[in-house]
């Protein structure tokens, strides 16, 4: 980002529902298929992330949406969120906003006292690993996941 650009993250509001929701179905629609969690995650944010501890992170481009990263509560342990529902609109790529993203989930996810971050991806998506891997996510095995196309798993302890 420069210093003239108008970038910021905000948390999550209503208004930025359908925002969440087309950012990370036309991702999910371009490398996989949607799955029965992302239906659940996507059409109700508030109550299946909000109301249930987690949190919604929007990147702000001079007002619009064009980003956004979900901290999911997890039920136990070893993690307390889940780094979820990560996506940036293909004409903000490229500026930086995914890590920016990350970091302010990661500084959400300290600010609520969390010990250990998970997420979850697929090796063929290496933007994405390599933001994960630079801010210190380091990947795991044989923890059971909700959706078909994950092959690879990642943590993060703070």
């Amino acid at each position: 980002m420069t210093a003239t650009e108008k970038m910021q993250i905000v948390d999550y509001n209503d208004r930025y529902h359908s925002a969440f929701r087309d950012l990370n179905a036309a991702w999910i629609a371009k490398y996989f298929e949607m799955e029965d969690s992302d239906y659940q995650l996507l059409d109700n944010p508030r109550q299946a992330i909000i109301e249930r501890g987690g949190h919604i992170l929007v990147a702000l481009d001079n007002g619009k949406p064009v980003g956004v990263c979900a901290l999911v509560k997890s039920d136990g342990d070893p993690y307390d969120f889940e780094l979820a529902k990560l996506a940036v609109a293909p004409e903000a790529q490229g500026r930086h906003i995914g890590k920016h993203l990350i970091e302010s989930a990661i500084a959400k996810a300290r600010e609520q006292g969390a010990k250990k971050l998970y997420i979850e991806s697929h090796t063929s998506l290496k933007p994405a690993i390599h933001l994960y891997q630079k801010a210190g996510f380091k990947e795991i095995t044989d923890h059971p996941s909700a959706y078909n196309r994950v092959n690879i798993q990642m943590e993060l302890t703070l």
